[in-house]
C-alpha cells in the first residue's frame, strides 16, 4: 500500500509541475496573442487611413478624368456642331442653287410653251379663215353652176313639156292613174338626181379641200413633232441633271450620317474603356487592400526598398549597363517611370514566392524521408513475411545489417558553402506528457 502512495505523490508533483509548465506556456501564448491583437489593431488604424488617402487620390484622378472626357466631348461636339453647320450651309446654298436653276427652267419652258401655243393658235387660226374662204368659194361656185344647170334644165324641161304636152294628154287619157303615180315618182327622181349631182360635187370639192388640209396639218404636225422632240430632249436632259443632284444630295448625307454614327460609336468605346480602368483600379484597390493585411513589420515601416544589390554589384551593372537606350525607347521609359515602386513591389513578392516554393519542396524532401524512416522503423518492429522478405533495419546476424551501408559524405572543401542542415525540433514538454 506504501508504494501507491508513493507513486501517488510522484504523480502529483509531476502533475503539479506539469501544471505549472501548461500555465507558463498558457500565458506566452497569451502575450503572443495580445501582441498580434495590438499588432493588427495598429495595422487596421493603418490600413484605414492608407485606404482613406488612396480613396482621396482615387476621387480626385476620376474627377480629373471626368472633367478630361468632359472637355474633349466639348471639343468633339463644337467640332461636330461646326461641320454640321458648314454641311447645312453648303447643302442649303447647293439647295437655294438648284432650285433657282429649276425654277428658271420651269419659266423658259413655260415661255417655249406659250409661244409654241400662241404660234399653234396662229397657225389654226390661219388655217380656219383658209378654210373658210374656200369653202365660200366652193359654196358660191356651186350655187352659180346649179343656177346655171337649173336655167338650162328649165328650158330643156319646158320643150320637153311642149313636146310631150300631146302625147301626155293622149297618154294621161288612156292612163290616168299610171300618169298620177309616173309623175309623183319623176318629182321624186327628178329631186333625188338633183341631190345626188349636187351632193358629187360638193363631195368631190370637199375631198380635194380635205387633202389639201391634211397635207397642211401634216407639215404643221411635224414641225411641232421636231419642236416637240427638243423641247423632251432639253426636258430629259433637265431631269438628268435633277437626278444627278439628288444622288450627290443622297450621298452627302448618307456620308454625315455615317460620321454621325462613328462618332457615337467611338463616343460609347470611350466610355466602355474608361468604365473597365475604373473598373480595374477599384480591383487593384481591393486587391491592395487584402494585400496590405499580409504584410509585415518591415514592410510597412519600409515598402519600398532601394536595391538588394550591393555597392560592388550596382557599381558593375552600371559599368555593364550595355547600349544606352535609343530617343523613342526613353520616351517609353520615362512613361513608365512612375511604375518603379510597383515593379519593385512585385518582383519582391515573386521572389519571396519563389523562395517559399523552394522552401516547401525542401520541407516536402524532408517530409518523405522521415515518412521512409518511420515506416523502417514500424516495419522492423513488426514479423511477418513480408517484413521479412524486404530490408529490416533490425534483423542482425553477426553484428551487421540486411540494409546498405550510406556512402561516407564528401568532404567539402574550405571556404565552400554546402546545403543547410535540418534539425528536428521537438519540445520537452510535448515529450514528458507522451512519456508518463
Amino acid at each position: 500500500m506504501q508504494w501507491r502512495a508513493v507513486l501517488r505523490e510522484i504523480k502529483t508533483r509531476e502533475l503539479h509541475k506539469d501544471m505549472e509548465i501548461l500555465s507558463q506556456t498558457f500565458e506566452r501564448v497569451m502575450d503572443c496573442k495580445d501582441s498580434v491583437i495590438k499588432s493588427l489593431a495598429k495595422d487596421l488604424s493603418e490600413a484605414e487611413e492608407q485606404h482613406a488617402h488612396a480613396l482621396r487620390s482615387h476621387l480626385h484622378n476620376v474627377d480629373q478624368l471626368l472633367a478630361l472626357q468632359r472637355r474633349r466631348l466639348g471639343l468633339l461636339e463644337e467640332s461636330y456642331d461646326m461641320e454640321l453647320e458648314g454641311l447645312t450651309t453648303e447643302f442649303e446654298t447647293e439647295r437655294k442653287t438648284i432650285t433657282d436653276q429649276h425654277d428658271k427652267e420651269i419659266r423658259y419652258l413655260q415661255d417655249v410653251f406659250m409661244a409654241m401655243e400662241q404660234s399653234y393658235t396662229d397657225s389654226e387660226y390661219e388655217s380656219k379663215l383658209e378654210f373658210q374662204s374656200l369653202w365660200d368659194d366652193l359654196k358660191n361656185k356651186n350655187l352659180e353652176e346649179k343656177h346655171f344647170l337649173r336655167i338650162q334644165l328649165e328650158n330643156i324641161v319646158e320643150d320637153l313639156w311642149k313636146r310631150f304636152q300631146d302625147a301626155l294628154k293622149n297618154y294621161t287619157d288612156a292612163t290616168e292613174d299610171r300618169k298620177i303615180a309616173f309623175e309623183t315618182l319623176k318629182v321624186k327622181d327628178e329631186k333625188s338626181s338633183e341631190e345626188i349631182e349636187a351632193q358629187m360635187k360638193k363631195i368631190q370639192k370637199l375631198q380635194e379641200a380635205i387633202a389639201v388640209s391634211k397635207g397642211k396639218i401634216l407639215l404643221h404636225g411635224r414641225e411641232s413633232e421636231d419642236q416637240n422632240q427638243y423641247v423632251r430632249n432639253d426636258k430629259e436632259l433637265v431631269l438628268i441633271q435633277l437626278r444627278k443632284l439628288k444622288a450627290q444630295r443622297t450621298q452627302a448625307r448618307g456620308r454625315a450620317q455615317e460620321n454621325l454614327v462613328k462618332l457615337t460609336q467611338d463616343s460609347t468605346a470611350t466610355l466602355k474603356a474608361l468604365r473597365k480602368v475604373v473598373e480595374k483600379g477599384e480591383r487593384i484597390l481591393k486587391l491592395a487592400e487584402i494585400c496590405r493585411k499580409f504584410e509585415t513589420e518591415e514592410e510597412k515601416v519600409l515598402p519600398f526598398y532601394s536595391s538588394v544589390l550591393t555597392p560592388e554589384e550596382q557599381e558593375f551593372e552600371m559599368q555593364d549597363g550595355g547600349e544606352e537606350p535609343t530617343r523613342e525607347l526613353a520616351e517609353v521609359m520615362a512613361d513608365y517611370r512612375g511604375m518603379e515602386n510597383f515593379w519593385k513591389r512585385y518582383n519582391k513578392v515573386k521572389l519571396e514566392q519563389l523562395s517559399l516554393q523552394h522552401r516547401r519542396t525542401q520541407l516536402l524532401d524532408i517530409n518523405r524521408k522521415l515518412r521512409e524512416l518511420l515506416k523502417q522503423y514500424l516495419d522492423g518492429i513488426s514479423v511477418s513475411d513480408e517484413v521479412l522478405s524486404q530490408l529490416n533495419p533490425l534483423f542482425i546476424v553477426n553484428h551487421r545489417s540486411n540494409l546498405p551501408q550510406p556512402l561516407p559524405a564528401p568532404v567539402a572543401p574550405p571556404g565552400s558553402r554546402g546545403p543547410p542542415t535540418a534539425h528536428n525540433i521537438i519540445e520537452a514538454a510535448h515529450i514528458i506528457s507522451h512519456t508518463l
